[in-house]
């Protein structure tokens, strides 16, 4: 008599708790890698996002910085310049009318302080000016830096107090770091801007 071998189907316990390990390993590496995934994505964007807006603020800026000329009162085309923050006179909105700017740090910001001259004659009224903040996430003070006609683009730059009357080219180099928690780390953007008014031989 012939006898039958019963086959077993289905899996064994071990099979199965081993199967659902590699399911497991595999879904988790999965998941770390759609993560890593997502924050590599995240810091690209938000470092472009940085880059674009502060290009933009110091193409804005040179431009104003560049054109600076005589206030409507006769006054010198610089107002006050230190390491912190720079004033000058430009007409900022072509109205033909040249309104006093005034580019400065305060905590992480970087704010602009646009002065429109009122009155007959005109005046400018600190009053009247009116502030906003173009650029947070400045991460130190010293944004400013001057030289006078002899720049060779090597040379220090004007000590402080600033004798304003040298100047002839501004530097600004701006640290911004809008999130120190989280990457990207700060990074520097600068540019120089000499004043066309005041242009000698650079």
């Amino acid at each position: 008599m012939q006898k039958k071998i019963k086959k077993e189907n289905g899996f064994a316990l071990l099979e199965t708790l081993f199967g659902l390990s590699i399911f497991i390993l595999v879904a988790v590496a999965l998941a770390l890698f759609g993560r890593n995934i997502w924050i590599y994505g995240s810091f690209i964007s938000t470092g472009l996002g940085d880059t674009h807006e502060v290009r933009t603020l110091l193409k804005r800026m040179s431009a104003e910085i560049r054109t600076a000329s005589t206030a409507e009162t006769g006054a010198y085309v610089i107002n006050s310049a230190s390491s912190s923050g720079f004033t000058f006179y430009s007409d900022i909105d072509d109205d033909g009318i040249t309104e006093r700017v005034r580019y400065f740090v305060e905590n992480t910001d970087l704010k602009k302080g646009v002065l429109e001259p009122s009155g007959s004659p005109f005046s400018y009224n600190p009053v009247n000016e009116v502030v906003t903040i173009p650029l947070s996430g400045v991460t130190t003070s010293a944004v400013f830096s001057y030289y006078d006609e002899n720049y060779d683009g090597t040379s220090a730059p004007l000590s402080s107090p600033i004798s304003i009357p040298l100047v002839r080219l501004v530097k600004i180099a701006v640290s911004v770091d809008k999130d120190p928690n989280r990457a990207p780390t700060a990074r520097v953007f600068s540019t120089q801007i000499s004043i066309r008014n005041l242009k000698d031989n650079l």
